[in-house]
């Protein structure tokens, strides 16, 4: 009863070291002297100057009883805090178990990259369960990757170039690489002349790591009819709330170029502008052929009439 009991703890206290710094758990196992399993538990990566937690676990599967049983972890270049970092056992006996945890800092701006820490297990097994014999040590390494601080992506897909009177896609796509964040906000801010078609601002309980989440807005130009071409700034926000519970805002501006609307300009949904007339993708043939042809004609002539004026002006 007393073995399964530790072994619950123990799985809940590596389940909650999992579940708070966003990591995957890695374990390593091994055999000491007189049937003796030690299981260490430890998160893969850790962040930066964030407190973390390794687990170790002691089952006595031999026939006899194991005494001054001591785990020790130390860090070989200070790149690891260690607090009170050594777990003692006085007595196991034989089919007994016994789980602790010890608490660590990884240390504000050290080198990014795999650490390492040494633990040292040492026992001492009791021949028929009394006679001591001579004190047995084993020296493992336990890799930790330190990581910068959670990256949370801003992604964009837009237009290489918008012009007036029409409507383009703009999707943004957040996407946290390392934690789950809580309380989201998205905003997407647009110049005054530009409108969009749909929701600004987009809110999110929570967004899992490593899952992307897409938005799909439409932008919407306005009619007056542009003589340059400029560059107009969209700026996209997002505000969130870390595993920490500090409230973070990154942003990310884009820039897409306002030009001058050609003869012909193809949208993105399929449709097409012929001077100032609009053919949506589902236009019938009858219709397409009932545009007029003088129409067409005469837009034609107007503008080859603009560029010989321009011309002359030079």
């Amino acid at each position: 009863m007393r073995q399964s009991k530790t072994s619950l703890i123990f799985t809940v206290l590596m389940f909650a070291t999992v579940t708070f710094y966003g990591a995957d758990a890695a374990t390593i196992k091994q055999t000491m002297d007189g049937g003796v399993d030690v299981t260490i538990t430890y998160p893969d990566a850790v962040i930066v100057g964030r407190d973390f937690t390794v687990s170790a676990l002691v089952q006595n599967n031999g026939w006899e009883d194991k005494q001054d049983i001591k785990f020790a972890l130390t860090s070989p270049d200070d790149s690891i805090l260690v607090n009170n970092g050594t777990l003692v056992i006085n007595r196991l006996s034989t089919g007994g178990s016994y789980g602790g945890t010890i608490d660590l800092k990884s240390a504000d701006g050290i080198p990014l990259g795999t650490h390492y820490l040494n633990a040292v297990y040492s026992q001492i097994l009791l021949s028929h369960n009394e006679t001591p014999l001579p004190a047995t040590q084993k020296n493992i390494a336990i890799p930790i990757e330190i990581k910068n601080l959670p990256e949370v992506q801003i992604n964009t897909a837009t237009p290489e170039s918008i012009f007036p009177n029409a409507e383009f896609p703009f999707d943004v796509e957040v996407i946290s690489k390392d934690i789950d964040i809580q309380n989201v906000l998205v905003e997407i801010k647009s110049p005054s002349d530009i409108s969009f078609r749909g929701q600004t601002t987009h809110t999110f309980s929570t967004i899992a790591k490593n899952t992307p989440l897409p938005i799909h807005s439409q932008i919407v130009t306005n009619e007056s009819e542009v003589t340059l071409e400029h560059k107009l700034p969209f700026e996209v926000s997002v505000k969130y709330t870390d595993d920490t519970g500090t409230e973070r805002t990154i942003s990310k501006t884009v820039s897409l170029l306002l030009r001058p609307r050609t003869l012909m300009e193809f949208t993105t949904d399929g449709g097409v502008w012929i001077g100032g007339f609009f053919l949506a993708p589902y236009v019938s043939l009858g219709t397409l052929i009932g545009i007029p042809g003088g129409a067409l004609f005469s837009l034609l002539i107007r503008r080859l009439q603009k560029k010989n004026n321009r011309k002359r002006k030079k």
